[in-house]
Order: structure tokens, then sequence, then C-alpha cells
């Protein structure tokens, strides 16, 4: 995202091919611009109506869906202070105008391969080893976020967790290789139930975390008593012994929450943990919802 300049070259050569090019005329327009599309990269200037440059990158780095996208600044100034500010706020680059466009090319070009690299190498890091589910930590991550959203919007909300029934017997008889087998097959149900906007994670042991965007609890509800059902019919074959597996299910929605202020990530998370000793207490192999 960048103003508009005179640079000769800037024209026909912008964006190179392959790139999409969002533009904006000020700083609200560029804040709103970049939560709609969530751009791999920011190029940024210093120098604008209103609301100037480092104020707007400020305002980035303070939204946690934003903080991970990488700012250059454009600036016509050589002054360091002014770099090393703009440093501080969290940019990885800048480029001083009149610029070359093959130069800013080139910037680009490697920030976004930084950026590229950084992302691989994160997405790696929350991804559970034995289930291929999302780990705890981005469950952690992502909730904030979803709870963000939520409190600038009127969309729902809504988390489920889900623990196997008696496992502890079935991993102490059979076997831990056998028990993976079933904390596997438990997970892959799972995500081939859940849908495209929902966020599957392994929260650890036996027990797994699902966010429902957009739902709330009675929906919520509705499609963890379809994910409890298939699981049911699931037996695991050991030797000539078929093992069947139960889940219990504890469901939390925002809606459920009187004061939006009192709805964080933790809150959910206890909630619907609550919901989930419950549905244990009531006999296991059902859904509550807290």
């Amino acid at each position: 995202m960048t103003p508009r300049t005179s640079t000769g070259s800037w024209g026909r050569a912008w964006p190179p091919r392959g790139w999409l090019y969002l533009h904006a005329q000020d700083a609200t327009e560029g804040l709103q611009a970049t939560r709609d599309h969530l751009p791999d990269l920011i190029l940024l200037d210093l120098d604008m109506p209103g609301t100037d440059g480092m104020t707007l990158c400020r305002q980035f780095k303070e939204d946690p869906d934003l903080v991970p996208i990488p700012v250059i600044f454009l600036t016509g100034t050589l002054d360091v202070a002014t770099k090393v500010q703009a440093f501080d706020l969290g940019a990885i680059d800048y480029v001083t105008k009149p610029f070359d466009t093959i130069e800013l090319k080139a910037r680009v070009r490697a920030a976004l391969r930084t950026k590229r690299y950084h992302d691989l190498l994160t997405t790696k890091a929350r991804i559970d080893a034995l289930t291929g589910l999302w780990n705890r930590g981005y469950l952690n991550d992502q909730l904030a976020m979803e709870i963000s959203h939520l409190q600038r919007s009127d969309l729902a909300l809504s988390l489920a967790m889900v623990d196997i029934d008696l496992f502890k017997p079935v991993n102490d008889t059979h076997g831990h290789p056998f028990g993976d087998r079933i904390i596997q097959g438990v997970a892959g149900a799972l995500n081939r139930l859940s849908r495209d906007t929902d966020v599957v994670c392994r929260y650890g042991g036996e027990e797994f975390a699902i966010i429902l965007r957009d739902t709330s609890s009675y929906g919520a509800s509705v499609i963890a008593e379809r994910m409890r059902a298939e699981i049911e019919t699931l037996s695991f074959r050991l030797g000539r012994e078929c093992i069947a597996v139960t889940v219990s299910i504890g469901v939390a929605g925002g809606d459920r929450f009187v004061e939006t202020a009192e709805l964080t990530g933790d809150a959910l998370l206890q909630a619907a943990d609550k919901a989930l000793y419950e549905a244990k207490n009531q006999g296991r192999n059902r859904v509550v919802t807290g």
C-alpha cells in the first residue's frame, strides 16, 4: 500500500506481474483496507494527509491481526532519528524518495521472500506432529484474534472442547502406539466433519478444541452432536478385537456471556472446559452446552 507518486517508471512497471496491488489515499482508508485484505506487505509513505505514517504503523502493530505484516517505509528524509523511530515501530526496511523502481522491486521481493520463510517456519511450529492438526499455541493465538474480531463486529463465536472417553484404560491395556492410532483416528474424524471456517486443534493428550466461527452456542451444539454421533461409529482393530471409542464434548458460545468485556479467550476456554467436565459427569458420550 502506498500513496500515488509521480516517479516516472512507476506506472506501467508496477505492480510486477503476479502481484496484486491495493492503493489507499489516507491512513483511515489504508487501515481499513489492510484489515479487509490482510496483504503480504505494506508500502507506507511517512508523509500522508491527516494521520502520518508513523502513527499508522503504530496502529498496524497494535492490531493482533496485522502485526505479522511487514512494513516498508517510503521516506523523503535521510534523517537517522526518523529511520530509527520507524524501525522501533516495527518497519523492516525503508526506501528514500525519489526512489528507483528497480531498487524498490528488489526490496519488496526480499521482504516477501523473508515473510514466506517466516510463515513456513511459523506454520510448522504450530502443527501437532501426531495428528497434523493445529496445536495449543496456535489455538491460543487464534482465539485472541477471533475475540478481537468479535468485539468489532456482530458475528458469533463458539468453542468446543472434545475429550476421548476412558482413554487411559485403553492406553494402559493396549499400549501407547494403539492409543496414538485412536487419537489420530478421532483427529481425522473431527477434521473431516468440521467446516472450512472452523479451526480444529489438538489441545493436549486425548483432548481437542474447535473454534467455530460465526456460530452461536446452539449452532455449535448441533455441530458437536453430529461429530459425537459420527465418532461413536468408529472402531479400531487390534488383532481380532475391535475397540470402539466415544467422546464427550463441552460447548461454550460468546452469546452466553452477559457482558462483552467478560469474553476473553481464557473465559471461553474455561466455560467450554466446565461444560466438558459436566458431560463426563453425566455419563460421557454426550454434548453439554455451558
